[in-house]
């Protein structure tokens, strides 16, 4: 069925159930000669796994990847690089209850609609567990990226009503990666992480946002009308499980600013005042680093909410597939909060992007 592969050129198609034998994805398109290291691939899985902390699911899964082809003495040879990543601790007996049940505000009634025939089991495809196979293709991406001077980092910037009100700009980004819940800022992670604990003991949820930042992006990447690159990363990331809104820029606080204050003011060629490839500067950047849906050589940022998870330790009233009441009990290992595990994946698909406008860009022009 269509919609499991994504990009134009630098395309990654995924595969597999959450409670099938693997997941996995095969990359096409990546330039040959690029250096791959699985060390850093391996790391990326660790950071999207669940059970690598006491506020995610505690699904034991080593998510130990395995290359199947396209890479030969550490390099891609420019054919497919196909990454395997077994399934090693399914707990199918969880979800047999649910065989004939629609579960609030997940995929099981409109997977049942529309194709007549669904894996029940942790959802199946529609299962969060398949973005492993994305951060695993998200690596790979990243180490293009990195080749070309692009980095990019995403961090947790809200849970629940905790919100991190400074700029992306005021934080150390690097401290992100210090704590369980990814906050840039101490305090808050403290504060975000026993507000997590709390909700999971009262068995339910709460959503938040992941910001993420991309720098080092020359000017030129996206394409007019259709293929804007602000588009396509809203693409990208509205399609992660649980993802509800995407913002870029200013976003939607930009509707309380004049034009007069909202306008990037260019600033001529001099100095420090560069940014990739020797492109102008702007005095502010509310444009996100996109404009006109082609990137302008600033720093790339925009935020992703995400929903509390519809997986809660409580009954809930619902309907069978023959329209009766039933309710449905809260079983299973589930993430009481989305957003530490989904920043790993938030970079791996703006990787994901960047790494095909990049490609798309290299033949815009002589």
């Amino acid at each position: 069925m269509p919609g499991n592969t994504l990009g134009s050129l630098f395309r990654v198609t995924t595969f597999g159930e959450s409670h099938g034998t693997a997941i996995g994805c095969v990359v096409d398109g990546c330039p040959a000669g690029l250096d791959v290291d699985l060390e850093f691939i391996q790391q990326e899985l660790a950071r999207r796994r669940p059970g690598q902390s006491a506020i995610v699911s505690q699904r034991k899964e080593s998510d130990t990847v395995q290359v199947l082809s396209g890479v030969f003495e550490g390099k891609t040879t420019g054919t497919p690089v196909a990454l395997l990543i077994p399934n090693e601790d399914q707990r199918s007996r969880d979800y047999d209850h649910l065989a004939d049940t629609f579960r609030p505000s997940h995929a099981d009634y409109t997977w049942e609609a529309k194709f007549g025939h669904r894996d029940y089991r942790g959802g199946g495809r529609s299962s969060a567990r398949e973005t492993a196979a994305r951060v695993a293709a998200g690596a790979v991406a990243k180490l293009f990226l990195k080749t070309q001077g692009i980095e990019l980092q995403a961090y947790v910037s809200q849970v629940g009503h905790l919100e991190l009100k400074k700029n992306y700009t005021e934080l150390d980004l690097a401290l992100a990666e210090t704590n369980d819940v990814r906050c840039p800022e101490p305090n808050m992670a403290d504060k975000m992480i026993r507000l997590i604990k709390k909700v999971r003991k009262a068995g339910d949820t709460l959503g938040g946002v992941v910001t993420g930042v991309v720098r080092g992006c020359p000017p030129g990447l996206g394409a007019p009308v259709f293929d804007k690159l602000h588009a396509d990363l809203g693409k990208a990331m509205l399609s992660i499980n649980a993802a509800k809104g995407f913002e870029y820029g200013s976003g939607f606080e930009g509707v309380k600013m004049l034009g007069s204050q909202h306008n990037d003011l260019f600033v001529p060629k001099s100095g420090e005042q560069k940014t990739e490839e020797g492109a102008p500067s702007t005095l502010t950047n509310h444009s996100g680093g996109i404009q006109g849906g082609i990137s302008n050589g600033m720093d790339i940022y925009f935020r992703v909410a995400f929903k509390p998870i519809a997986t809660i330790m409580r009954d809930q009233i619902s309907i069978n597939k023959k329209g009766e009441p039933v309710v449905v009990k809260g079983k299973g290992r589930h993430d009481p909060c989305v957003v530490p595990r989904a920043v790993p994946i938030v970079e791996a698909m703006a990787a994901l992007v960047l790494a095909d406008h990049l490609l798309r860009a290299k033949s815009d022009k002589l």
